[in-house]
């Protein structure tokens, strides 16, 4: 057993945070589902753009969409379902293996909607119709606007991963947004035991922003530690979450959890250990999606023990002791989710012009 096996008996799900025809057709995936205990796959319009522009794989496509389709987004859309679909065919047997817990695949909507509200809802709902696959999970961001598409869509028994998720006080409004939506269900009269949703935390970025502001402050001691100190404390939230009498209720009729995921994991200082963002944030009932070199990092020297509830008192001074620097951690993280937006902005026009110059070139 490798280290990535042995998180998988922690309670712990790695899914990839990658997707591309070529790691399909060379059976790569299909090698990691097999040997790794791969569980999942996430995309987003970053990964998408780096998968189109980047290969020739998808050309003949592009040239066939183009005759019938007549926008690029809508050329996009096809090649991101059909690559969806594909990805959710080869993790079915998890999800059945797995009673519907794991063998996700995430279709992301279009970052130009994460401040509307009702666009978000309509394409969530076209996209879940159209890619049609039970273990694939709509991804809307985790922004002011997203709380009321996330909870209709989960009421429409659409499957949800909030994404671009940062700060502690909007994840508690997920929390609402999330059982919210699964009691609107159940009043109605439908079934809750199918339906599913993660709640992603985007981490390294934090450290990223905040580290710059330490070190000028001479609190070089929390360089590095703030993103894990948030994440600890926002599985607290969660533990308390699946206390709570109003999810028992909601267990009782058969709801899942809506686990945490811990997403943007690749470590983007080299001063710091390739898998600091893996080893200590290990713990019952969550999710890591990896890039594919922090996966290869991991399964060759990563060590597996039950992290993510140790050292929590230290979390917490740390947490505290950024406060006292006069750092707001609020504000950063409505920073970070602001940059966010913007940068799948940028890699979605990008990827629309690259999509636009392939057709002019076909």
């Amino acid at each position: 057993m490798n280290p990535l096996n042995q998180i998988r008996k922690m309670g712990q799900s790695i899914w990839l945070d990658l997707l591309e025809r070529e790691i399909m057709d060379s059976g790569k995936l299909q090698d990691l589902i097999d040997h790794d205990d791969l569980r999942g796959m996430t995309s987003n319009p970053s990964i998408f753009e780096k998968a189109i522009s980047g290969s020739s794989d998808y050309d003949q496509d592009i040239l066939k969409l183009s005759q019938k389709e007549d926008s690029n987004p809508a050329i996009f859309f096809d090649l991101a379902i059909a690559d969806i679909q594909r990805a959710a065919d080869l993790f079915k047997p998890v999800y059945d293996q797995t009673n519907g817990t794991d063998g996700f695949v995430s279709l992301e909507v279009s970052p130009y909607l994460a401040r509307d509200t009702d666009g978000t809802i309509d394409q969530a709902r076209d996209l879940w119709k159209r890619v049609d696959r039970k273990n694939v999970m709509i991804k809307i961001p985790g922004t002011k606007e997203g709380l009321i598409a996330i909870r209709e869509c989960l009421r429409e028994g659409i499957n949800i991963n909030v994404t671009l998720l940062f700060g502690l006080p909007r994840y508690r409004e997920i929390t609402e947004a999330f059982m919210g939506g699964l009691e609107d269900r159940l009043a109605e009269g439908h079934s809750i035991n199918e339906v599913s949703s993660v709640a992603s935390f985007f981490l390294s970025r934090i450290d990223v922003m905040v580290d710059p502001m330490l070190k000028e402050k001479g609190a070089e001691h929390l360089v590095g530690k703030i993103a894990i100190a948030s994440a600890k404390k926002a599985y607290q939230i969660y533990l308390e979450m699946i206390a709570s009498d109003r999810f028992k209720k909601l267990e009782e009729n058969g709801a899942q959890k809506q686990r945490v995921l811990w997403a943007s994991t690749g470590t983007k200082d080299p001063a710091f250990s390739d898998v600091l963002y893996v080893e200590n944030l290990i713990g019952k009932d969550t999710i890591n999606t990896l890039p594919m070199e922090t996966s290869d990092a991991f399964r060759d020297h990563g060590k597996v023990a039950e992290t993510l509830t140790e050292n929590l008192v230290d979390a917490d001074k740390a947490m505290e002791e950024l406060e006292k620097t006069g750092i707001d951690i609020d504000k950063i993280t409505q920073k970070l989710e602001e940059e966010g937006i913007e940068k799948f902005n940028q890699a979605y026009e990008k990827l629309l012009k690259s999509i636009d110059s392939q057709r002019r070139k076909l």
